[in-house]
């Protein structure tokens, strides 16, 4: 289970880790800095870490859900 605290240690890492593929943007007068939290979610197309782990869980539900309808009983007959 993802609680608050975890799914905001994961959006501050994933951001640094971003900051670091990303690089630094450079302003009109010549000096750099670092993107913006903002800045950031654009270049992902606002699909974050926590999002993903989210949908994957539910993805995994629904094929535990369809395991159970699709699976056959085994005999251990031979």
């Amino acid at each position: 289970m993802l609680t608050e605290n975890i799914m905001q240690k994961l959006l501050v890492f994933e951001r640094r880790l971003l900051r670091r593929i990303f690089g630094p943007t450079q302003k009109t007068n010549g000096e750099w800095r670092q993107k913006t939290n903002d800045e950031l979610k654009n270049l992902i197309n606002h699909e974050n870490i926590v999002r993903h782990i989210k949908s994957k869980r539910l993805s995994w539900v629904g094929k535990d859900e369809r395991k159970h309808d699709e699976r056959e009983v085994k005999s251990n007959n031979k």
